[in-house]
């Protein structure tokens, strides 16, 4: 079994957290908000500070994760990627999906956080590809 690179998980995790900031920022900020039904000051209500400390150890067990299985089955570049890649379309995507059939999520919703999660795992695993 490969050993756990501290180094390797945070910069990953980090990665993720940096697409989030740009998807939700300049690229689909607006629409993002349009989408999930929330105005200016519900957006900024929050505790920011509770939400994004959360959100990043939330993609720190998701990097831990990842780089384990990597690890420990030995995968090449290509199939880092298709690990990286896949675990977040063929369970991320369908999970959430799932929870926005129920919640009563709009399509763009949907499409907008699903694309977040499948660019953020690639992002995740093209870091990941620097450590190996």
């Amino acid at each position: 079994m490969g050993e756990l690179n501290f180094v390797a998980v945070v910069l990953g995790a980090l990665a993720f957290f940096a697409v989030g900031a740009l998807w939700y920022g300049v690229l689909f900020g607006k629409v993002w908000q349009r989408a999930a039904r929330l105005g200016d000051e519900e957006t900024r209500s929050g505790n920011m500070p509770l939400i994004f400390a959360l959100t990043f150890l939330f993609e720190l067990l998701i990097a831990t994760t990842l780089w384990h299985g990597i690890e420990r089955s030995g995968a090449s570049d290509r199939a880092t990627m298709m690990m990286a890649v896949g675990f977040g379309a063929t369970v991320m995507v369908p999970a959430l999906g799932i929870h926005y059939l129920y919640l009563r999520k709009t399509l763009a919703h949907f499409l907008i956080d699903s694309g977040h999660i499948v660019v953020g795992m690639a992002t995740m695993g093209g870091v990941f590809l620097l450590f190996r």
